[in-house]
């Protein structure tokens, strides 16, 4: 058996953009053998709807939710303590935490990883203090420890690495926080873009469909200077970040809103090689009457949302090779 497709979902902007909600979906209707994540750890977050109940994961695939294999690359990097709590989570749920399975040569986070970036970067990077950073410096320095180096309490999720049929993969975080495209140091300390999905052991020729993410604002959550807090007192965006619930999966923390830089957007798409665009949170717009989004460095506004979509669809199709452009609001519509 090989691999016959690879799908891939990833976020164009900053994170949180709703990947989780669009893997779901994928995951009940694409007849997938295998969810994938690639990359980060349990510094991520992704909010899912099953039924119309909500659920939140940092870590294990979305592909669990629908009974599909959720697999935990080895680029990845894995707490164990963290992990066994999602894990009883989702099991007290009635998931199938069976399906669940790490790469042995994903990297563990310790305690001592935890404690230098708690005390060391989540106040000056604005790190969500998990130890990711650290753990991957260490992956690098080659002095790390992997899940095979653990086999004592990771023996019963340990994956076999053999990919086959149809493969669905699951980014983290977004294209401008990945460790080489982001506003350096304000990034996260792994690759977020779809290249580094073949890291899970297939080759590139296999990707059929790359989905990105955004949503119809920006948002940011920790520190950054490009998101200054100087936004947090402009009125419009304060009422899409309310309305839109803006706060970080993972942290809690408030997310910075930005009118939606078209510039990036279409950077993002273009690198990454984005097939299908996906922009959700259009009811949030409508809600407030907000319609706004920067173009060659220029705010400009629409009337309605109407004459919003059409103009980013222009713009968009006419700078880049996507194949659609979908607008969603609530997570059954992607």
């Amino acid at each position: 058996m090989e691999v016959d497709c690879v799908d891939i979902c990833c976020g164009l902007t900053w994170g949180d953009e709703g990947k989780g909600k669009i893997v779901s979906q994928l995951s009940k209707f694409g007849n997938y053998d295998f969810v994938c994540r690639w990359s980060g750890g349990n510094n991520a977050g992704h909010t899912v709807y099953v039924d119309d109940k909500q659920y939140s994961t940092h870590l294990i695939p979305s592909g669990i939710f629908y009974g599909v294999k959720s697999i935990i690359g080895p680029g990845c990097v894995v707490n164990y303590e963290s992990f066994m709590k999602e894990l009883h989570y989702l099991q007290e749920n009635g998931f199938d935490t069976t399906l669940v399975k790490i790469s042995p040569y994903a990297h563990v986070v310790t305690d001592a990883h935890i404690e230098e970036d708690t005390q060391k970067y989540s106040q000056t990077l604005g790190t969500t203090g998990n130890g990711i950073g650290p753990c991957y410096r260490d992956k690098h320095l080659r002095v790390g420890k992997r899940v095979i180096d653990c086999m004592d309490v990771f023996q019963d999720f340990i994956w076999d690495e053999r990919l086959y049929g149809n493969v669905l993969c699951e980014g983290a975080q977004g294209f401008w926080l990945d460790i080489d495209y982001g506003n350096y140091p304000y990034v996260t300390s792994s690759n977020t873009l779809p290249y580094g999905a073949c890291s899970l052991g297939f080759p590139p020729t296999k990707i059929r469909n790359i989905y990105g993410a955004a949503k119809i604002y920006d948002t940011r959550v920790g520190y950054d200077p490009d998101f200054s807090e100087e936004l947090l007192e402009n009125d419009e965006l304060c009422k899409l970040g309310e309305t839109g619930h803006e706060f970080g999966t993972t942290t809690g923390r408030r997310r910075i809103v930005n009118y939606l830089n078209l510039d990036k957007l279409i950077q993002a798409i273009n690198i990454s090689g984005t097939h299908y665009l996906i922009i959700s949170k259009v009811d949030i717009a409508c809600e407030v009457g907000v319609f706004k989004y920067y173009f060659k460095n220029t705010l400009h506004s629409c009337q309605n949302i109407r004459c919003m979509k059409s103009c980013l669809i222009e713009i968009i199709k006419h700078h880049t090779d996507v194949t659609d452009v979908v607008f969603s609001s609530k997570p059954t519509e992607i």
